[in-house]
């Protein structure tokens, strides 16, 4: 794909605003519409629920309250990365051994979905193979074996590698790193223009799409009731999918996930010897530690950098000048290199960072996906097929399985459970020291 600087003007100033390649035909709701299922957002897990349940029949309405793929969607790091959730062991008393199996495998599943929808509907987002994980010190290279060894148990049929230290140069121009993990399964793409992509797919699925649709009300009952502004849509199932966005519209659903701030800036085109100096396979790469880096090389070879997750609730004034410092301690030699893109949004992240799938106790007509804690990209593909499934009644266990844990509600409310995860996680910076 050739850049095409054409920016979208209520999308973020981001790198893939301005080089969307397509526009879509999504007016503002006007009156009232009936539908078997409304779907709040219009980020990946709504245009994945709406594209699997009209596969299956259903007819579908989507409300998005800014832009298609305005959130976080439409501005992430771009890296399609493995698995799902964090430390998956913890749930092993919840849904018990085979519980955790599966949702492993389930992590890698997620993967072939975003692979799958690509491939069989040609959409143009970019995506290429190969990720690295990078070792910050010796230590996580153990972890990476017991990744590898593990991810072979599961039956992963992608290529697989850990890197000592003197191999890191085949991925990565830097010295700040001591090892790494290779996954060709795993890679990177352009998330606005497979947002874009596939709504064009979910349109002619005949999922009726509306932009510039904020949802203002929710009245609840055997068929629920979503009021906008100007219209109001009566669906007999809801799926709320609104994640870090999801503001005051659900306080249930909103307790538990807490909204914080990622970053990224974007370097002037590098041309293709400088940018493979630096990223000499073209592989999405992540550190280790709690306030990681992610970065990669766009299809234009700039450098997209990106990091630095606040949970402060306060964004930098200066994104650029927060995130370039950062740039130049992994390579020093871009200091002459222009910032062209600026950007950041909000990941929805849950106190168990695992994702949050299921439905409303009091009103079971009621789904929702959320809380993907920074891996939403395959996640929220593999959240729409759950919820499909789940509503048109097939596979309802791998639904449960999500269902079936609990998530702890953020203590202090909205304004002070923030403050208090950003007092935790200095705790692990600090740890990080040792």
């Amino acid at each position: 794909m050739n850049a095409r600087v054409r920016p979208l003007e209520s999308h973020a100033p981001s790198y893939y605003a301005a080089t969307a390649n397509r526009t879509l035909d999504c007016p503002p709701l006007q009156g009232e519409i009936n539908a078997d299922v409304c779907i709040i957002g219009g980020g990946f897990s709504g245009l994945n629920s709406a594209i699997e349940l009209a596969q299956r029949g259903f007819s579908v309405v989507l409300l998005e309250a800014h832009r298609i793929g305005w959130g976080a969607s439409g501005r992430n790091g771009g890296q399609l990365i493995r698995g799902i959730g964090h430390d998956l062991e913890q749930f092993r008393r919840q849904i018990g051994i085979e519980g955790v199996q599966t949702l492993k495998r389930m992590g890698l599943e997620a993967v072939e979905l975003v692979r799958r929808r690509v491939e069989d509907n040609g959409i143009d987002c970019d995506l290429t193979w190969g990720y690295c994980d990078l070792a910050n010190k010796p230590a996580h290279l153990q972890g990476f074996r017991e990744d590898l060894d593990n991810l072979k148990a599961l039956g992963y049929r992608h290529e697989l590698r850990v890197l000592e230290a003197h191999e890191v140069h085949e991925v990565i121009g830097s010295d700040r790193y001591v090892g790494g993990l290779i996954d060709m399964g795993s890679g990177h793409l352009h998330p606005l223009n497979l947002a874009l992509g596939e709504a064009a797919l979910a349109q002619s699925l005949g999922v009726q799409l509306f932009e510039q649709t904020p949802a203002t009300r929710i009245e609840y009952g055997a068929r629920v009731t979503v009021h906008s502004e100007r219209g109001a849509v009566r669906a007999d199932t809801l799926i709320i999918a609104c994640n870090a966005y999801l503001g005051d519209l659900q306080p249930e659903l909103g307790g538990k996930v807490l909204p914080a701030g990622s970053y990224i800036i974007a370097t002037e085109p590098l041309g293709e010897e400088r940018a493979r100096q630096l990223l000499p396979r073209n592989m999405a790469v992540c550190d280790q530690r709690v306030a990681l880096d992610y970065f990669r090389l766009s299809a234009d070879n700039r450098l997209l950098f990106g990091g630095a997750c606040h949970y402060s609730g306060r964004d930098p004034k200066d994104i650029a000048a927060y995130m370039r410092p950062k740039m130049l301690e992994v390579f020093p030699h871009l200091s002459d290199a222009r910032i062209d893109f600026q950007w950041g949004g909000m990941i929805g992240i849950g106190a168990n960072r695992l994702p949050q799938i299921g439905r409303l106790s009091a009103h079971p007509n009621v789904y929702y996906a959320q809380a993907y804690s920074g891996h939403g990209v395959n996640a929220t593909h593999l959240a729409g097929k759950l919820l499909a499934e789940a509503i048109a009644g097939q596979a309802q266990g791998r639904f449960d399985l999500f269902a079936g844990v609990a998530h702890p509600t953020f203590p202090g409310g909205r304004y002070l459970r923030s403050p208090l995860l950003a007092l935790g996680m200095l705790w692990y910076r600090l740890k990080e020291l040792v």
